[in-house]
């Protein structure tokens, strides 16, 4: 009896340290091949100097620019201009017929020279005492009515032909010859374009932060990679008191002319020293529902062919302010910390890692958008 208890012993040893093997064997495959490493890009903590900026959006104008319209009505004669060209201060540009007002202007001259004769004429009977001196008072007035009437119409003549009020570029021509305008009826727009107003808004708390003089960067979406230099020359004395924001214009050259009135543009006003920060690639953060975090890049020795065992570990972070495709990191890295950008859906505590940096996330602090 004790020798069968004996051999049911050993069949139930040898079973139960097969499978209890068996089972070890299998755990020990299952936790080699089942998390094989993942391919991952990397990048390190480093710092960088931070231009602290205000952000703002605004319209360009033009330093001088106007809707040239005519102060009298008429039918055109002559167009002097082409549509697109650079015109100086004074150059005739449009004229309204005016033969009416020239034989007017004859008519009103042959009165004024009457009148001049006629006052000499009676100064000499002055003299002879064949006139009175309310005789010559009257003449004076009569010529001074004639040279008045003169200059009147004189100055009717000179509207008729539409000068240029300052230099710039013209636009589209909106009158034709033989049509009739009526005063005040647009007939082109005139731009000075070398020098352009960039009008934008703050709220009042930013008044102590800008000042006139002070340098501001505009982009326009036309030339994305462009960025275009001015700086402040005027501040409100006036705070809107419905929005509480104070207008401001920025002055830019604009010698090549690129730019023109009415663009829609986004500034960027540089205030105070530059700050350092310590810096990731956006890409870098993961969050949970416990915050933000990232994954590490941990050495643990080396594999049998002498390269670095590469394993990820979590680390949770503070971050701050974002610029670009940067983020800054207040607590939880120190500058040289390798940090994984790509792949961390793949990741958790442990996972082995292969590093393949040929394609990286950007981290430009100040990316310009391009065209598709």
């Amino acid at each position: 009896m004790i020798t069968m208890l004996l051999w049911v012993g050993a069949v139930l040893g040898i079973v139960f340290g097969f499978i209890a093997f068996k089972n070890r064997m299998i755990k020990e495959y299952m936790s080699d091949s089942a998390q094989p490493p993942q391919t991952v890009s990397t990048a390190k903590a480093r710092y960088e100097e931070w231009q602290p900026t205000m952000h703002a959006v605004g319209t360009l104008k033009a330093a001088q620019g106007a809707d040239i319209a005519s102060e009298v009505g008429g039918i055109v004669t002559a167009i002097h201009f082409k549509q697109g060209e650079e015109v100086v201060q004074g150059a005739p540009l449009l004229q309204l017929r005016s033969q009416d007002d020239l034989a007017r202007m004859q008519s009103l001259k042959a009165a004024a020279e009457l009148a001049r004769i006629t006052l000499e004429r009676d100064k000499a009977q002055f003299q002879a005492k064949a006139a009175s001196q309310q005789t010559l008072d009257t003449d004076a007035a009569n010529l001074a009515q004639a040279n008045a009437n003169l200059a009147e119409q004189q100055a009717l003549l000179d509207k008729k032909l539409i000068r240029a009020p300052f230099a710039g570029r013209l636009g589209l021509r909106l009158v034709n010859v033989g049509q009739y305008i009526d005063a005040g009826t647009p007939l082109v727009t005139l731009q000075t374009l070398d020098t352009l107003y960039a009008d934008f808004n703050l709220p009042q708390q930013a008044l102590n932060a800008v000042r006139v003089g002070q340098t501001v960067t505009v982009r326009i979406d036309a030339f994305p990679q462009l960025r275009f230099s001015g700086e402040i020359s005027v501040i409100n004395p006036k705070v809107d008191d419905a929005s509480r924001n104070v207008q401001i214009r920025a002055t830019l050259q604009n010698a090549e002319e690129k730019l023109l009135p009415g663009m829609y543009a986004s500034l960027e006003i540089a205030t105070g020293q530059p700050e350092r920060h310590l810096t990731l690639p956006n890409a870098a953060i993961a969050y949970n529902p416990y915050g933000a975090l990232v994954y590490l890049v941990d050495r643990q020795g080396s594999d049998d062919k002498g390269q670095p065992k590469l394993v990820a570990r979590e680390s949770f972070v503070t971050v701050g302010e974002s610029r670009g495709d940067q983020v800054t990191i207040l607590q939880g890295l120190k500058e040289g910390d390798q940090v994984v950008t790509s792949g961390q859906i793949k990741l958790r505590n442990g996972t082995k890692l292969v590093i393949n940096d040929t394609i990286r996330p950007s981290e430009d602090p100040a990316p310009a958008p391009e065209d598709e």
